[in-house]
């Protein structure tokens, strides 16, 4: 559902107004959903409008998406009760229903316009108002007395419509975790970043806490595996904040990803691709491994495979931010770039190309080689200025409100959100068979 706000600025589209709108409209055609339109908006925020006009994700995107979803045959129901001009007059009439409501205009042009442009003097209800629209023009479907009438015929549009629920997602029975979900809060530590054991939280979120893991004694700082989550068969990628020893009794960190653990990685999530199941990833990464040995053992060319079957998988896959995201680790755990087809975020997640220590580090030393006589009390503020800044940038709130991420959740909900998103994307039918390309091996 797609609502403007009248109260809000009078419904105009200003650039995140638009990048929510779009953001719905991929999740209707990622998931074959139906999607409503509930129409009060005033079309552009004219004052600026080289950050919504002219560009490829700008207000021209939604009625091409309006075209591309009617083409999949993916249901769209707009109701018109406000204002509706200018090019936003386009959204209701490329949809598949068309109600408008009493009070309720869309035009081209509005009065104002019209009288500039042509001299024409007319009002608004006469030249693009309900009765207008279903009586003479007949561009509107349905005609409705008010927006609860209004509401009530999306409704019944909704039950006359047959929806094709084939999908190769199946569901069975669900069943509770034998451990509680609260024990999270014992377990992990939203305010320092802590070792823990990533097993202990599948256990609270999967079905029966059965989990089923893949190589379970390779490439240990990331834990995959399959397990059953509200009845849906799901494979997991998580991120071990534990520090582990290798078989050859080597000290691996946790968070911190491995030639080993990437190359196992890659390999369960195409054997996930064969099963037709979907991935759900949880993340708390620093990055991947540097330094001489990591170079020498090809941990670029083992990064790299882990990137190209991620962009390459065509099951649904769902991502969690239970604490850091940071660097190449967020593409690696399907960041957003990756198009998870829901991101989620714990509040003590924090996602930034490194951490803010390290940033600020690198940074004030750059900054600082360009000054002379630098007193240590200005070598402090620059490195805290530099700190804060990451600091604020890496929030989940701030990521949330870029739409970065689509919501910040509470961690004992994780379970009950990762159902709903599988009841979500089970809608979606058959996938695609992958197709990797020229993999590093």
């Amino acid at each position: 559902i797609v609502a403007n706000d009248a109260t809000v600025k009078a419904g105009a589209y200003f650039e995140v107004t638009l990048k929510k709108t779009l953001r719905a409209q991929q999740i209707a055609m990622e998931n074959k959903l139906p999607i409503i339109y509930l129409v009060d908006s005033a079309g552009v925020f004219l004052p600026l409008q080289d950050q919504v006009f002219p560009d490829e994700g700008h207000f021209g995107k939604i009625f091409y998406n309006n075209a591309k979803i009617s083409a999949k045959g993916i249901t769209q129901i707009a109701c018109v009760m406000g204002p509706c001009v200018a090019g936003g007059a386009y959204l209701p009439v490329m949809c598949d229903k068309y109600i408008i409501v009493k009070g309720g205009n869309m035009f081209l042009a509005g009065p104002a316009l019209v009288k500039a442009a042509i001299g024409q003097s007319i009002d608004s209800e006469t030249l693009g108002g309900a009765e207008t629209h279903s009586a003479i023009s007949g561009t509107a479907d349905y005609h409705e007395k008010n927006d609860i009438a209004g509401l009530d015929r999306i409704k019944t549009i909704l039950t006359h419509i047959n929806f094709d629920n084939r999908g190769v997602i199946t569901k069975t029975k669900s069943i509770d975790p034998k451990f509680d979900i609260n024990d999270i809060f014992s377990l992990f530590d939203p305010y320092n970043s802590t070792a823990y054991d990533i097993r202990e939280i599948l256990a609270r979120i999967v079905d029966a806490s059965e989990f089923i893991e893949y190589k379970k004694d390779y490439g240990k700082t990331i834990v995959c595996g399959t397990a059953k989550i509200g009845g849906y068969n799901v494979g997991m990628i998580a991120n071990q904040k534990n520090n582990v020893k290798t078989k050859l009794n080597e000290i691996q960190m946790g968070g911190v990803i491995y030639s080993d653990s990437a190359d196992k990685a890659a390999r369960f999530i195409m054997n996930c691709n064969q099963d037709k199941i979907p991935l759900i990833f949880l993340h708390d990464v620093n990055g991947f491994m540097v330094g001489k040995d990591a170079e020498w053992g090809g941990i670029a060319k083992d990064g790299a495979k882990l990137v190209n079957v991620i962009s390459n998988s065509t099951v649904p896959k769902i991502s969690i931010i239970l604490g850091g995201s940071y660097g190449a680790g967020n593409y690696a755990m399907s960041g957003r770039a990756y198009n998870p087809r829901f991101l989620y975020a714990w509040p003590s997640a924090k996602i930034a190309v490194m951490g803010g220590d390290q940033a600020a580090k690198t940074l004030s030393t750059i900054k600082l080689s360009k000054m002379n006589n630098v007193s240590e009390e200005t070598k402090k503020s620059i490195y805290e200025e530099i700190k804060d800044t990451y600091a604020k940038q890496s929030k989940p709130t701030y990521a949330a409100a870029r739409l970065w991420i689509d919501e910040i959740i509470n961690p004992i909900d994780t379970r009950k959100i990762i159902i709903e998103s599988l009841d979500v994307v089970a809608n979606e039918g058959e996938f695609e068979n992958p197709n990797y390309g020229a993999l590093q091996v």
